[in-house]
Formats: structure tokens, sequence, C-alpha cells
């Protein structure tokens, strides 16, 4: 069993995002361990991306605001040696597939290895391409966690059986973070993915509040929130570790 899927075991799980360097790197290691201490289960560390077209537009300022501020894939991964100096939280990178291929795929794998990164996730890694990583990702012990949308159709079946650690159910129908148009047949979507998946899934948020936790995590194992954790950094900027710490318990506790 992976340490996510393990994570997975408790209990409907929360799992916030946000992305590495906004507003700096010491903010996002004091954010990471804020949310760890008041009981994320898995974290979504965001890599930051020139061109993330998956994404909402606060989400895609806040990847130009790192990179402004020069965070880079090793800025990354010091990021996480430092939050593994005083946590063991599982942790997930997102990132888009361009930063991964100039890294190197073996290079990249062995340091998330190194650093005890439980899970990668690309919002532009077909599944049909998945085995392009796949095979490094294995050897290094790293979960690749598959996106299943409505759009999946007669695909469901395969990417849902071939999952490993979690399986992210995209709830809506624009991009990334928004917290919008959330699909009306979600939860046929949801008992469709269960019903094939030998891991756990969770539904993807952009912007979810504690009163709604309990209705979107019907069938499902908990939620992945893309847009909360955010909005409190693009408000607070540096000083957010008090507001992200008490969304987090809140978003617990509901669940």
């Amino acid at each position: 069993m992976s340490k996510l899927t393990d994570a997975m075991e408790k209990g409907k799980a929360f799992i916030p995002f946000l992305t590495a360097g906004d507003p700096d790197a010491d903010s996002t290691v004091r954010y990471i361990l804020a949310m760890a201490r008041a009981g994320a289960d898995i974290i979504e560390i965001g890599v930051p991306f020139s061109d993330p077209t998956a994404e909402s537009p606060m989400i895609q300022e806040a990847s130009l605001r790192a990179l402004d501020g020069g965070m880079t894939m090793n800025g990354v991964f010091e990021i996480v040696r430092r939050v593994r100096a005083e946590s063991n939280v599982p942790i997930v990178l997102y990132s888009y597939m361009n930063p991964v291929y100039f890294y190197g795929y073996p290079e990249f794998f062995a340091r998330c290895e190194e650093l005890g990164i439980d899970g990668f996730i690309s919002p532009d890694l077909p599944y049909e391409e998945k085995g392009e990583v796949e095979e490094y990702a294995r050897e290094h012990g790293v979960d690749v966690i598959s996106m299943i949308a409505a759009s999946s159709g007669d695909r469901i079946p395969e990417i849902a059986g071939d999952a490993s650690g979690f399986i992210h159910i995209v709830s809506s129908v624009g991009a990334v973070g928004t917290g919008e148009e959330v699909m009306t047949d979600l939860t046929a979507l949801i008992n469709e993915v269960v019903r094939y998946a030998h891991v756990k899934a969770v539904t993807t948020y952009g912007i979810l509040e504690p009163e709604q936790a309990c209705n979107v995590t019907v069938g499902c194992g908990g939620v992945a929130v893309s847009g909360s954790v955010v909005r409190l950094i693009e408000k607070y900027g540096a000083d957010a570790e008090v507001a992200i710490a008490d969304y987090v318990r809140r978003m617990k506790s509901a669940l």
C-alpha cells in the first residue's frame, strides 16, 4: 500500500493545493507546514508554469507571481526538502509536462524519491501517454495520479482500473480553480469511477467552503481543493498562515 493510498483510508480526505513560490519560498514552506498541522491529509504543490492553460485566472496569476520571484523546479524541490525536515505529510507535485520533460524524467523521479514526494499529477498528460513517465515513477515509488472527467467516456473503466494512489474526478466543466460550473451529473460519474477503481477517488473543486463539504463527498473518498488556499494567499500574501490554517481546520472538521 502506498503512502497516498494509506492516507485515503483514514476517513474523508482533504487535499488542499498551493503554488510553490507564491508569494515566496519561505512562505510556501510555512503554509505547507501549517496545513499539515491543521489536518490536511495530502498536500498538492503546484510547480509554476508560464502557460498553465487548464487553470483558472487566479491560479495562472499565482504561477506568474512565483515565476517572477525566481521559482524553478529545483526551488520546488528545495521547498519540499525543508518541509520534510519537519513533516511527513503526504505530498503530490502538480506539474505540466514541459518542466518535467526538460528536467529529465529519470532525474525528476529520482529526486522525488530522495525527498519523499509521494505522487505526481499532470493536467496535460493523457492516459494514453502515461507510460512515458510511469516506468520511472514506479521505479522510484511515486504514484502517477489519474484524472477522470465526464469527457473520459468509454475510457473510464480502463483509466480507473489502472489508477494508483487515488483518482482525481474533475467535477467542473471550466478551468481548474474557478469553483464554478459544477457538473449536474457528478454523482453518476463518481459511481462509475468507483465501480472500476481499486483506489479511492476524490472530487476536485476550485473554491469550496466547509458547509459544502459533506454534500460534495457523497460516494467518494474526499475532496481536492485548488482555489481556496490560493485565494487566501492572493489576499494576504506572506501573512496568510493563520487564515490558511483556520480554513484547513474548518474543512477537515466538516468532512
